[in-house]
């Protein structure tokens, strides 16, 4: 017959087993931290057109990712590092425009998701990320169509549906106002048989900021014209200002950025010290003289409303033109401005803002900088040919 077993060696066997269940314990725990650590593809979209194609990939925190063109057959693969796709994700969307074939999406192993287009006949294509809500953006270009004998803008009305952009002290919301001033404005032109006029939004309806920029890269569009009204925390701020793509030079034009990206301050300050954003952004502004003809552009339309809503409102602030990174103008193909027509949020503003005659006026004085600046490209050239030195 046995005798107990001595204290040590009870003692020695509980502490094994102890040890055994705690790192059976921490396993499990770094398993499913891990795995909830894991960045989710939550949705693909894309939107086609003749000759150029936008993919949209969503996630749910910024990935760090790897990308790769192989030939026989022509594909593009986004590697995204420590993500996961549900299965009902996992699909392959027919596109078949010429340029994209297909775009695949699956688990490739454990840890990664792998995102396929399949090309057809590609020129070229760039990649964006962008945050609130994080993801990426890779435009697809064809063959650019033959240039139109008549100049084409794309005025964008900032904000709508769900989303009322600034609303002023007395409930008047940034997407009526913006709206109604670009409808002004296309009829403004209506009559002119050199130019064509596009709306990114002709009624009350959302459209996300990447799909704006489709819209008007999609008809190869010369001018790109993005309208919104300007709010602050503080209600005597007001006057009117232009802005173009570039780094933000002072923290108030990042303030205004922010606040038209819906994302935090903090991150547009991340954003603007963002050495790829930085390059993504400076290589495309270099093509066709973008960054010289939108200064060119922003200068004459902020110029014409200082000087033609002065001629019936002494009080107009000019804050002149500035520059800050404006998710709504990143991968626009053309000279692009964002426009704040004046404070919403300053309540002697906001009552002018809410006058037909008032938004009217401000079309004109919009309609008279851009023909301006159409005088000076000969007939049957393209903006994009226009002359310029390029600033860094």
């Amino acid at each position: 017959m046995k005798g107990p077993i001595p204290y040590q060696r009870r003692d020695l066997m509980s502490t094994v087993v102890a040890g055994i269940m705690l790192c059976l314990m921490l396993f499990c725990l770094s398993s499913f931290s891990s795995a909830a650590e894991k960045t989710e593809v939550n949705d693909i979209r894309f939107w086609s057109y003749p000759d150029y194609t936008r993919v949209v990939i969503s996630l749910t925190e910024i990935p760090q990712y790897s990308r790769s063109r192989l030939a026989n057959p022509d594909r593009l693969y986004f590697d995204i590092k420590n993500s996961r796709i549900n299965k009902e994700r996992q699909k392959t969307i027919t596109v078949g425009n010429g340029m994209l074939k297909t775009v695949r999406a699956g688990q490739f192993n454990e840890n990664t998701v792998r995102i396929v287009l399949d090309l057809d006949k590609m020129s070229d294509y760039k990649v964006i990320s962008m945050e609130d809500p994080v993801r990426i953006i890779i435009d697809i270009y064809g063959q650019k169509q033959a240039v139109s004998a008549k100049k084409r803008i794309v005025l964008d009305p900032g904000h709508g549906g769900h989303d009322p952009g600034a609303i002023g002290p007395n409930n008047l919301n940034e997407k009526d106002v913006v709206l109604d001033i670009a409808l002004k404005l296309r009829k403004l032109f209506e009559n002119d048989p050199n130019i064509e006029i596009f709306l990114t939004r002709e009624t009350d309806i959302f459209i996300p900021l990447e799909q704006r920029t489709a819209i008007a890269n999609s008809r190869n569009a010369d001018l790109f014209v993005s309208i919104h009204a300007n709010a602050s925390p503080r209600r005597d701020a007001k006057g009117i200002e232009t802005y173009l793509l570039n780094w933000a030079n002072d923290e108030q034009a990042m303030k205004v950025a922010a606040r038209e990206n819906a994302i935090s301050l903090k991150k547009m300050k991340k954003m603007n010290d963002s050495r790829d954003i930085l390059a993504i952004m400076l290589g495309d502004l270099r093509r066709d003289n973008k960054r010289d003809e939108s200064l060119k552009l922003a200068n004459l339309i902020q110029k014409n409303m200082v000087t033609g809503l002065n001629k019936n409102y002494t009080h107009i602030v000019d804050h002149g033109v500035k520059q800050a990174l404006f998710y709504v103008l990143f991968g626009a193909q053309m000279p692009s401005v964002l426009v704040e027509v004046s404070f919403i949020s300053n309540p002697l503003e906001e009552k002018m803002l809410a006058r037909d005659v008032y938004r009217g006026e401000i079309a004109q004085s919009i309609a008279a900088g851009i023909a301006k600046y159409m005088l000076v490209f000969p007939e049957g050239q393209t903006i994009a040919q226009g002359g310029g030195r390029i600033v860094p």
